[in-house]
């Protein structure tokens, strides 16, 4: 059974993982609008990771005999100055949800809760991948700059991620 404060902090970070959802389909948005499908297509996918993720974090709540409190999810930014702006915040945002992710295990080990330790490993090393594929993108979409072939290759290959 889940601790109150478990069960709370887990409840927070379910919010916090589909407003990561709402942002990365706000980004894609911006992408489609400006003609860059592969950039939207990738956030998309993106989008429906992070809402794998709460859903995963539900489920666990639930099996661990907890309640799942959804609140009210922050309407997210629509407008970025560009692509790198772009890549810069999912970035950005890939290391914050690593430090909600971080504190989650930290109250975890505080609470001596070793079923959700274990459940929180997963978590932190899926962190470790989606950092490093932001950063990625956001060196790519640097390197190529204003160069509109390269751009285009890219998002050509950006697309092809399912």
């Amino acid at each position: 059974m889940l601790s109150k404060k478990m069960e709370a902090e887990f409840n927070t970070q379910i919010n916090k993982e589909m407003y990561s959802a709402y942002l990365y389909l706000a980004m894609s948005t911006y992408c489609a609008n400006v003609g860059c499908c592969g950039y939207a297509s990738w956030l998309k996918v993106q989008a429906n990771e992070e809402m794998e993720h709460a859903m995963k974090m539900y489920d666990y709540v639930l099996e661990r005999g907890g309640d799942v409190v959804l609140e009210a999810i922050e309407k997210p930014q629509s407008t970025w100055n560009n692509l790198v702006d772009v890549c810069e915040n999912v970035l950005k945002h890939e290391q914050y949800v690593t430090s909600c992710i971080n504190h989650l295990m930290g109250v975890a080990v505080e609470e001596k809760d070793y079923a959700s330790n274990s459940f929180l490993t997963w978590y932190v090393n899926e962190q470790i991948e989606e950092e490093a594929n932001a950063d990625e993108l956001c060196k790519k979409t640097k390197f190529a700059g204003d160069d509109k072939n390269a751009i285009l290759l890219l998002n050509e290959k950006l697309a092809e991620r399912k």
